[in-house]
């Protein structure tokens, strides 16, 4: 069986644009000269690096949680990442007032780690995150199988 991936649509990406206004860092979009002339076409650059947590990822995973339903979010969030989505998740679950549990790889950054523990998540650094499973016993307070999982990468 063939699993395809959802269909996104305009209407969702303007759906997902107001949802996150007022909470997102508006960046700027501008031509990049050296890159133009090397591909003999406009290149234009976002400049992501100036959100709060220094990238991209903030969109989707604010727009993720915002989707989330009062039940779901007093479940808690989980994230699997190596250091920008983790931050993101951990950064925006902290101001809306969500318990956020983030799987990161031992050899993630350490001061990607230190940052994502200050925004308040509970992070816990794994030989193989692509293959974690967090055990439900584990020493959080809810199951791990209860919460909901923050994945920004097949969402619109």
């Amino acid at each position: 069986m063939k699993i395809s991936p959802p269909t996104l649509t305009i209407d969702d990406v303007r759906a997902a644009a107001a949802r996150i206004a007022g909470e997102i860092g508006e960046t700027p979009c501008l031509a990049s000269r050296t890159l133009s002339q090397i591909c003999g076409c406009a290149v234009f650059l976002k400049f992501e690096n100036l959100q709060f947590t220094a990238s991209f990822k903030e969109r989707g995973a604010l727009n993720k949680m915002a989707q989330l339903t009062p039940a779901e979010r007093a479940k808690g969030v989980l994230a699997v990442s190596a250091g920008n989505h983790a931050q993101a998740v951990a950064y925006h679950a902290q101001r809306m007032g969500i318990a956020a549990t983030i799987v990161m790889p031992r050899f993630a950054s350490s001061v990607k780690v230190e940052n994502t523990r200050g925004f308040g998540a509970r992070s816990s650094l794994s030989a193989t995150p692509s293959r974690t499973r967090v055990s439900p016993a584990s020493n959080s307070p809810r199951s791990a199988a209860s919460r909901s999982s923050i994945r920004t990468t097949t969402s619109p």
